[in-house]
């Protein structure tokens, strides 16, 4: 299998899109757009390495958009899209890839199919790049003065296509087309390569391959993506751990004062147990004590939020997205009213989801049972996911 490698273009300030930092930076279902984007990649078993090009003005977006993932440093952009391809280009030299696949990071509903695609037609031609024929009628605008637009003719859509990305070279080529065209203000990559002879095979794509312009646009990607999460699966989580002594208890995240703590191998942290074992159920991954198990010393005194995102990290891992996360403590004391806002904050931060996705309750059990005695605090928990109803 040649070596592949896919050439992120992430250098652009979004100076059309109005907000106050770059596209690609800005959350699509929970996660930022370049994220996305580059995650569609890392999946991909014909992908070889995934290169980002950034502006380093916006260093800190990217490393927080990009945590966890295993990725080189991003290289350095340039002033306009086709000096950062190149310097992307340059900076590949060395490793001298077969094949690269240059996408835009605003691209962030790539599919496995056009991937795969554009480097299958790269055995037969120098050039591929993902693309879809035009359905809708042209109109040439004409100026009608002031505001207006009028129509001066219908532009013969026969022939015409869509130009997406990923656009896929052959490295060589492609490095030596872009060195040659540098200065020129070509409009894509696949045009530095007609300018240099070179032959682009179009490879027919999803058209919702979208490029995120305008606030519209992201809006609606994120209907399309949050579309394509078809299989909804919801999860349950149960836990109890007892009183002994303490002077406080953790609950969702949170260190509350109390006049007994709780009894466990972590910090006993019941609410993020049940949390916990519900999102592991709702994607059939086992439970906390298979992942970590009370009998490894590795987990005593343990922060229960590394379990909590432990499992979110998972349903990541499936392409899912977690829509909602609902939490019961079952207790007489502490009272949990006064921390309640509190927790689904901490709840939303460790998961990276909106705290409008978040519920936190508190019930007693009216003097009746283990809780009724004050013997210790129960949890039940339920989550909701969305996974895609078939991974490419």
């Amino acid at each position: 299998m040649p070596s592949c490698v896919a050439l992120i273009v992430a250098a652009g300030r979004g100076t059309r899109f109005g907000a106050d930092l770059p596209k690609q930076y800005l959350p699509l279902a929970g996660k930022p757009v370049l994220r996305r984007t580059v995650e569609a990649f890392l999946r991909r078993p014909e992908i070889t390495a995934v290169r980002v090009v950034i502006d380093p003005a916006f260093s800190d977006l990217y490393e927080q958009a990009v945590a966890g993932l295993d990725l080189p440093p991003p290289i350095t952009g340039g002033p306009t899209r086709q000096d950062s391809v190149l310097n992307g280009l340059e900076a590949l030299a060395g490793q001298a890839p077969d094949l690269v696949l240059i996408h835009d990071a605003a691209r962030p509903l790539v599919d496995g199919a056009a991937i795969a695609g554009v480097i299958a037609a790269l055995e037969q031609a120098p050039g591929a790049i993902a693309a879809t024929p035009l359905a809708d009628t042209l109109k040439r605008g004409g100026d009608a003065g002031g505001a207006k637009v009028t129509s001066a003719g219908t532009v013969d859509r026969t022939g015409l296509w869509r130009a997406l990305t990923p656009q896929g070279f052959r490295f060589p080529d492609i490095l030596i087309a872009h060195r040659r065209a540098a200065g020129l203000n070509l409009t894509d990559d696949a045009a530095v390569a007609e300018q240099a002879g070179l032959s682009v095979t179009l490879v027919p794509s999803n058209p919702d391959n979208l490029k995120v312009t305008t606030k519209d646009d992201l809006a609606r990607a994120e209907r399309l993506y949050l579309a394509g999460l078809g299989d909804v699966r919801t999860g349950t989580g149960f836990d109890v751990h007892k009183f002994h002594d303490g002077d406080h208890v953790w609950l969702c995240g949170l260190k509350i004062p109390h006049d007994q703590g709780l009894e466990g191998h972590s910090d006993a942290d019941v609410g993020l147990h049940a949390l916990t074992d519900a999102l592991l159920g709702a994607i059939c991954a086992g439970d906390i004590g298979q992942h970590f198990p009370p009998t490894d010393p590795r987990w005593k005194g343990a922060d229960s939020a590394q379990f909590l995102r432990h499992a979110a990290d998972l349903v990541a891992e499936k392409a899912g997205v977690i829509a909602h996360v609902d939490v019961t403590l079952i207790c007489e004391r502490p009272k949990v009213g006064p921390h309640r806002a509190a927790m689904v904050e901490r709840i939303a931060e460790i998961l990276a989801i909106d705290p409008s996705r978040v519920s936190v309750k508190a019930t007693t059990t009216e003097g009746l049972g283990f809780t009724g005695r004050r013997e210790g605090i129960a949890a039940q928990a339920a989550a909701t996911v969305r996974l895609p109803l078939v991974l490419d």
